[in-house]
């Protein structure tokens, strides 16, 4: 496999053409790394980074950030304990509602989801907005707008 000894990259945009390394996987799955870039936000030591571009350089996959925003540490669990995935609506008013939850046993799982245009929960249609890995808290959140479509049965 070409990738097999992938290793992952983020940058910090620091100025024009000026990126600097903070953070470094060595020991990291392909899976996890293209869920990771599908990602538009990671949250890391209370920091929230927005993502700018992702390259390839040989084996080592490089995701570009800039700081989108500071707040307190969320430390709930880690990603090595499990996978989970929340999906929230897209309503900062009322602190971005939770409306689903679930642990996954793999990467690809989770890509699958957030690689979606439109989720179904309890039969209703939701747009994907955005997404996020938040390593503070263990977990990828997905961000999502109701479309008012309801699937009939």
């Amino acid at each position: 496999m070409k990738f097999e000894n992938a290793v992952l990259e983020y940058r910090l945009h620091k100025a024009t053409n000026l990126y600097e390394p903070i953070y470094y996987y060595k020991m990291i799955e392909l899976s996890q790394i293209l869920a990771r870039r599908e990602c538009e936000f990671f949250i890391k030591e209370g920091k929230t980074y927005k993502q700018l571009s992702s390259s390839i350089e040989g084996n080592l996959f490089v995701i570009y950030v800039e700081l989108f925003e500071e707040g307190p540490i969320e430390l709930e669990n880690t990603l090595e304990q499990g996978i989970k995935l929340e999906v929230r609506e897209l309503n900062a008013r009322q602190n971005y509602p939770l409306l689903s939850t679930e642990d996954v046993s793999n990467h690809l799982d989770i890509l699958s989801v957030i690689g979606s245009v439109y989720t179904y929960l309890e039969k209703n249609e939701w747009e994907r907005d955005s997404a996020e890995i938040d390593e503070d808290r263990g977990v990828y959140v997905l961000y999502v707008t109701p479309t008012g479509y309801t699937l009939e049965t």
